[in-house]
């Protein structure tokens, strides 16, 4: 349309007026002389005259004429005809092939703003995904992650159980990223031959602070030697943007063989492939000697029986993952401590595994707290014991608990106003 305006602006176009009496001469008679241009009525007239009606667009040597009503004209009847033939109408449509550009053009634009956005404030979210990285010559792993909306519980915190699943998650991609994750779940390409996998046997967790929705985690993650048969696995979680530190963490692990569910000493082929990676270090938190306590029927005050694994709860190695127990020796905590306290550090134990078929009962016994003061706000010590229905240990903990700041006891279970 712009290239046809165009022309017709320096092209003026004359047509010689069409006779009035429609009785005698058929309709389209008339004819145009323009510059040696001569443009014959068509025989078929009738035939244009219904494609005329049925508003299809008349085609002259192949090529398709857009008219306007200006152009029509219009006999005794008022019936539209088709337009004379003249050097305008005769050119191409350039419209379509000017529209067609604009269209790839505003695409191409669309998705370089996209590849090139950025927030426009500072409040908002940046993904930080992505595969972590090792750092500090070698020895560290390092990850973030963002606490998402289904992380947060009633005090619109992260729960212990997403903590240590962060913490799990960055000792297997530390295994991945430096070259030594086999076929097994977190086992080097040796243990696989060997059928050997890692276990658990002690963990311990001091949290200074719960994350909340949205704030992105730095978790950093390394690996000691521990005694002749075992590794020490350390982690360090802060805050990316502050460097705070919220979490620290050390645990124990050795090889059981996932045949036989028999530990088993580390072979010269894996503490070859292992062995490079170990970093001379302290653990990050101090180890607690004193006994955990075995509790019974007689010394528990709270237990919560017929807990049993679902086939979700069991990992790759085909045995219940040891996230999964923390879960279950919280149940048999009061409530009046869930609701007024909060976790700040657990030892925990790890005996035996159980399977799918196990029944589980959690024991708990509290000391320093009375659950019927609701206004006692002193440190709580809880002993814990997950066990099977026949007596079996599974793990032996020791949970230390704080008080909740006093501005998030009324507000549990309250969206924020900024975000409702």
């Amino acid at each position: 349309m712009v290239a046809t305006a165009a022309t017709s602006a320096f092209f003026p176009v004359t047509s010689s007026p069409e006779p009035s009496d429609s009785k005698n001469k058929k309709l389209g008679s008339g004819s145009t002389n323009l510059g040696g241009f001569k443009s014959k009525s068509s025989a078929s007239s009738g035939s244009l005259q219904v494609k005329a009606n049925a508003q299809a667009p008349p085609k002259i040597n192949g090529t398709t004429v857009v008219t306007t009503p200006v152009e029509g004209l219009k006999n005794d009847d008022g019936v539209s005809s088709p337009p004379p033939r003249t050097f305008i109408n005769q050119l191409p449509d350039w419209s379509m092939l000017l529209a067609a550009i604009t269209t790839i053009f505003l695409a191409a634009e669309k998705q370089w703003m996209m590849l090139d956005w950025k927030p426009r404030r500072s409040d908002m979210l940046i993904d930080p995904f992505g595969i972590g990285r090792i750092v500090q010559d070698g020895f560290v792993y390092r990850q973030n992650f963002s606490i998402r909306s289904y992380e947060i519980g009633a005090d619109r915190t992260a729960s212990i159980e997403t903590l240590m699943n962060h913490l799990q998650e960055t000792a297997i991609n530390h295994c991945r990223s430096a070259g030594l994750l086999g076929d097994g779940f977190g086992a080097t390409p040796e243990m696989c031959k060997k059928n050997l996998i890692w276990v658990v046997t002690r963990m311990q967790v001091v949290v200074d602070r719960y994350p909340t929705w949205g704030d992105v985690l730095q978790v950093d993650t390394w690996v000691s030697a521990s005694g002749k048969n075992g590794m020490r696995r350390d982690w360090l979680v802060s805050d990316s943007k502050t460097g705070e530190i919220l979490t620290r963490a050390s645990s124990i692990w050795v090889m059981m063989n996932k045949v036989t569910r028999r530990l088993s000493k580390i072979p010269e082929e894996v503490r070859g492939e292992i062995e490079s990676y170990f970093m001379n270090s302290d653990p990050v938190v101090a180890e607690d000697s004193r006994k955990l306590v075995k509790l019974d029927d007689n010394t528990a005050e709270y237990v919560c029986k017929g807990l049993t694994p679902k086939w979700s709860d069991l990992d790759v190695n085909q045995h219940v993952n040891n996230v999964k127990y923390i879960g279950w020796i919280l149940e048999s905590a009061p409530l009046p401590i869930l609701e007024t306290h909060e976790l700040s550090s657990m030892t925990l134990e790890y005996r035996r595994e159980c399977g799918r078929d196990s029944v589980l009962q959690s024991l708990t016994a509290v000391s320093n707290f009375d659950v019927g003061n609701m206004g006692n706000f002193d440190e709580i010590e809880c002993q814990h014991l997950l066990r099977l229905e026949d007596g079996a240990e599974i793990v032996r903990g020791r949970t230390q608990w704080r008080p909740k700041h006093a501005k998030s006891l009324g507000n549990v279970g309250q969206i924020p106003a900024e975000s409702a």
